[in-house]
């Protein structure tokens, strides 16, 4: 038995977060009332206070990742550069 896989669009995903923001209620009863998966609707309200709290967006997220990797390699050619030019410095045979 499978299940089919409902895709709903952001503007739906935001009036269903705005439920439970605005009225108060628990997901579990907005989820109900929707017809949403509990997971989703979940995923949606965390994602919203994210979002809210000034946390990373997903785009700021992969540009924290692109520069973290970035970085180490830097530091790596750092390190490298130094220790070869510590080598030569200290060569006995110059």
């Amino acid at each position: 038995m499978s299940r089919l896989r409902r895709n709903f669009d952001r503007e739906f995903g935001d009036g269903a977060v705005r439920v439970v923001n605005e009225t108060g209620k628990p997901v579990a009863h907005v989820v109900r009332d929707l017809g949403v998966n509990e997971g989703t609707l979940g995923n949606w309200v965390r994602r919203d206070r994210v979002e809210r709290s000034g946390g990373l967006g997903s785009d700021e997220r992969a540009e924290l990742v692109r520069l973290r990797k970035e970085n180490a390699a830097l530091r790596m050619e750092r390190d490298v550069l130094k220790r070869s030019v510590a080598g030569w410095v200290n060569d006995p045979t110059r």
